[in-house]
């Protein structure tokens, strides 16, 4: 990311406002608040918010439990369905989800905080290091897992609970995928995204290879004929680029990149960041690089989105977040170009937009927006290489409802197939199921493919 050499300054803040900028945004209830917490809920017997959980956790069944005293039990409720329930308990839009489901939830009243109470359960199993799942004896099937994201780590962990081996192949040189390098800083606080990728390898069988990427290190056709299975967890490596005139300017950075660079930063007074910052998106991404942007002592952060507020892939309750840090939306502003002085950013020109008839026009007004820093959010997209011949559509892997690709023994699932939201709660969701039927087949099929050096 060339912001990292542009020379806008850093250190704007003492170290104290950084720790309190960057603090947990949801600090972990205590054993009383959960219990207060847990205690609303009406343990439905449908359980609406059940069914709006993408990995359908028992959700009355483990608050169940917390009112019981019993978090550990609530914790291998949670990971028998979601073994990254931790994180997922950080990150999921449960305003969206579970918690837009709750009866509970109505104009007079707030539905149950199940998200918080996710996390009570799964950081008191995560600190006492207790594991739920023993790997079951070994199958001698060895299967190779490609991307170290929700998807493949959710993956591995079921078929090493069947007894599998898995040799997870990661380009990153840390394994977590989206938990380590696009997760708002302060959503994922004291390198959890780490901890609890240890907490999931504790249970054998699993082996990551950091560094080694599907089409450069090797190819799909080398996998399939080494290994018993392939999983896909690709993710999406590519971001779109805005397209306009400036675009290249220093200054114009990648919100996916700045992300990435402050999550890995030891020392975040040394991120650079611009006094003036515009982000052009409206999901979120865009947000999570505004807020931040923000919290390291940008003076002015704006994003312009080109459609309404009720278009934003953002949920309302982030849109509000940001709201509440000083961020400015602006909605129906399309960028047209970025303005340069010597070289850089000085600010960016946009046209206004209206909708009529369902289409996205300009209405011939035109505005400008002085700036320094120009992030842009728009979109991220698949990087196919290195997948020979396998069935594509709309520009991810086509996939049937278990998973399966369209070659014998390659299944997929996350951000790179064209099923559920882009979310992490629907990788991990698919990685499982794919485990699933990966070890059904298997069941049914030959000898095991030969060891795997």
């Amino acid at each position: 990311m060339h912001r990292l050499e542009s020379g806008i300054a850093g250190a704007r803040l003492t170290p104290a406002d950084y720790a309190e900028n960057f603090s947990d945004l949801h600090p972990r209830f205590d054993s009383h608040e959960a219990l207060v917490a847990a205690d609303r809920c009406y343990f439905c017997h449908d359980a609406p918010c059940m069914t709006a959980c993408p990995t359908a956790i028992d959700i009355p069944m483990f608050i169940r439990q917390i009112t019981t005293g019993n978090p550990l039990g609530s914790a291998r409720t949670i990971f028998s369905q979601n073994i990254l329930g931790g994180m997922c308990a950080r990150v999921c839009p449960t305003e969206t989800l579970c918690e837009e489901a709750c009866v509970r939830h109505t104009a007079e009243d707030r539905p149950v905080e199940i998200g918080r109470l996710q996390r009570y359960a799964t950081d008191i199993a995560l600190e006492s290091g207790r594991q739920f799942f023993a790997r079951a004896a070994d199958t001698g099937r060895t299967i190779a897992v490609v991307g170290a994201g929700p998807a493949g780590l959710a993956c591995a962990h079921r078929l090493a609970m069947n007894g599998h081996s898995a040799i997870i192949y990661d380009a990153r040189q840390k394994a977590g995928g989206l938990n380590e390098y696009g997760i708002a800083t302060y959503k994922a606080v004291d390198d959890f995204a780490q901890k609890e990728i240890d907490y999931l390898l504790a249970i054998g069988g699993i082996e990551i290879r950091n560094g080694q990427a599907l089409g450069r290190d090797f190819s799909l056709s080398d996998l399939t004929a080494d290994y018993d299975a392939v999983f896909l967890g690709l993710g999406l490596a590519d971001t779109n680029k805005l397209g306009i005139e400036g675009d290249d300017l220093a200054g114009v950075d990648d919100a996916v990149d700045f992300i990435a660079a402050l999550r890995q930063a030891r020392d975040r007074s040394l991120v650079p960041i611009g006094r003036r910052v515009v982000v052009i998106g409206g999901g979120m991404t865009a947000i999570d690089a505004a807020i931040q942007a923000k919290l390291l002592g940008a003076e002015e952060v704006t994003i312009c989105y080109r459609r309404g507020k009720d278009q934003m892939n953002a949920s309302l309750y982030e849109q509000d977040l940001a709201a509440a840090r000083g961020v400015v939306i602006r909605h129906l502003l399309l960028p047209r170009r970025i303005l340069d002085s010597d070289g850089a950013v000085a600010g960016i020109e946009l046209d206004y937009t209206a909708l009529r008839d369902g289409q996205l026009v300009s209405t011939g007004e035109i505005g400008v927006i002085a700036c320094d820093q120009v992030m842009t959010a728009i979109g991220q997209r698949f990087r196919p290489g290195g997948l020979g011949a396998l069935e594509m559509e709309r520009g991810r892997i086509v996939v049937d409802e278990h998973c399966r690709t369209s070659m014998d023994r390659v299944y997929a699932g996350g951000d790179c197939v064209h099923r559920g939201e882009d979310l992490t709660v629907q990788a991990v969701a698919h990685g499982r199921d794919a485990a699933d039927a990966i070890h059904l087949a298997l069941a049914s099929a030959g000898q095991p493919a030969a060891a795997v050096a």
